[in-house]
């Protein structure tokens, strides 16, 4: 795509990626805050491992939302690809939940944050962090397009040579100004 029209459509498609990321995003963090302060309350955990457990409960439903609504556009290459990309997926989901914990855990055990409060507030922080990392991690890595590619540049055979192909322009909101509004 080239023209004035192409940055836009760009940028429109990664605010709806950005968009259904976040959807799924508050899901998972209402799962983790309503899971960790659950397992605080009643079973009377320590702060971090109710935390751990908590974040592992969210990766799993996370995984569904963005496997069947955020990225479900962008396929996977047969079983091995399934394979491929939950490995991957749990790898930097394992990393997001050490950016998220440690958090959590500098806070309460390092400076003596305990309480309540200190415990969601550090434990919101530690989801915002994770979440940047994550969002970036998963795009990159995870949910690639099958030919590997961004989806905005996945490679399309044509003729045996590979072509770039790009996402269909949205119709121009403005009439074009290279016309001639003279008669000849």
């Amino acid at each position: 795509m080239s023209g004035r029209h192409a940055l836009p459509s760009r940028l429109g498609h990664l605010y709806r990626e950005i968009a259904k990321f976040g959807l799924v995003g508050l899901s998972g963090f209402v799962v983790n805050l309503g899971v960790f302060n659950f397992i605080r309350h009643f079973a009377h955990w320590q702060t971090v491992r109710a935390s751990v457990l908590a974040t592992v409960v969210a990766i799993m439903t996370n995984y569904l939302g963005l496997r069947y609504f955020t990225y479900r556009d962008r396929g996977q290459d047969g079983q091995g690809g399934q394979k491929r990309e939950l490995g991957l997926f749990l790898f930097f989901s394992a990393v997001g939940l050490v950016i998220e914990n440690s958090v959590l855990y500098t806070t309460t055990y390092g400076f003596g944050w305990d309480g309540a409060l200190a415990n969601n507030v550090f434990k919101f922080v530690g989801i915002g962090v994770a979440t940047l990392f994550r969002f970036w991690s998963y795009r990159t890595w995870v949910f690639k397009t099958a030919a590997g590619g961004t989806e905005a540049t996945a490679p399309v055979q044509y003729g045996g040579a590979p072509a770039y192909r790009t996402p269909p322009a949205a119709p121009p909101s403005e009439p074009l100004l290279n016309v001639s509004w003279e008669k000849t």
